[in-house]
């Protein structure tokens, strides 16, 4: 039985993930990172998934206020001030960061103003094989792609619809055609040479026996690494408890058959900002007002 707080084999990976708290355990407690909110929108509709403006809540899909692309180095200049720490420059939402041209367009100014900072993209991975060259173009160096099922019977209970190219395609067809376009983006970002970490959310009842599998055909496409997420139940999976630290364990175990697995996951909001295992946000002191906007998908 996996234990919740093993430590990931950092021998496996390079200079340059060792400086990323989001991918190495011993750089979750030395480096910083800062999550800049641009991208609005989504193009997938997940049943646990609730994003919202507001700076109470501490979990992903939720930023204090959405920040415009020309606006981002001025955010990680007052960053880097209050922590010189920072390593990272990561885009995590609070929606799908392809799903709008936000997130490259900032990375696009990041990466020449700030060319030693590590530039790091999370999405769902439904276009991530049709970005995947401007992506690497932009400076990004890492990227995470949310996998939670490698099987369409699995998938569909997890995601209930996607927005491709002007369509809204639904249940079983919408699970075949993420997860093809989930494998397919992996693979070609890895052949760029982009880092590749997956994130499963560990949901009981739907995939909880399923982790192995992902991690192996994830592996198999080309991701380095992957780290499992336990469900916040909330939205339509809000009757789902919530993993325990077994199930948590056994999921992780199951993993690590194929991936070396990240056990140091705060599940940090789209607006985060510090070094992460320092328990200390610095968010606040970033964004003067949350500003109301209404989020779409696709």
């Amino acid at each position: 039985m996996g234990s919740c707080g093993s430590a990931l084999p950092e021998e496996r990976f390079g200079h340059l993930v060792r400086k990323h708290p989001c991918f190495s355990g011993e750089g979750h407690f030395k480096f910083g990172r800062i999550h800049l909110p641009v991208s609005p929108a989504c193009n997938i509709r997940c049943k646990f998934c609730k994003r919202s403006f507001n700076k109470s809540e501490h979990r992903p899909g939720v930023a204090s206020e959405l920040v415009k692309p020309e606006a981002v180095n001025a955010l990680i200049e007052k960053a880097l001030r209050l922590c010189p720490e920072l390593t990272v420059a990561g885009i995590a939402g609070p929606g799908d960061t392809l799903a709008t041209p936000h997130a490259l367009e900032a990375f696009e100014q990041v990466h020449e103003r700030y060319p030693e900072l590590i530039n790091c993209l999370s999405t769902n991975g439904l276009l991530l094989e049709q970005h995947a060259e401007r992506i690497a173009n932009v400076g990004v160096q890492t990227v995470t792609v949310t996998v939670n099922g490698v099987e369409p019977a699995i998938q569909e209970q997890i995601c209930s619809s996607i927005a491709l190219d002007g369509k809204l395609i639904m249940g079983r067809a919408a699970a075949e055609t993420l997860i093809r376009a989930q494998l397919a983006g992996i693979r070609k970002a890895s052949a760029l040479g982009i880092t590749i970490k997956i994130n499963t959310v560990l949901i009981p009842g739907i995939n909880e026996g399923h982790i192995g599998e992902i991690a192996r055909q994830t592996r198999d496409a080309g991701a380095s690494l992957i780290n499992i997420i336990p469900l916040i139940p909330q939205h339509e999976l809000s009757h789902i408890e919530a993993p325990d630290c077994f199930q948590l364990g056994d999921a992780r175990e199951a993993a690590e058959q194929y991936l070396p697995v990240f056990r140091h996951c705060q599940q940090c909001r789209a607006d985060a900002c510090g070094i992460p295992g320092s328990g200390r946000d610095l968010a606040s002191q970033l964004y003067d007002k949350p500003v109301a906007e209404t989020f779409s998908h696709g």
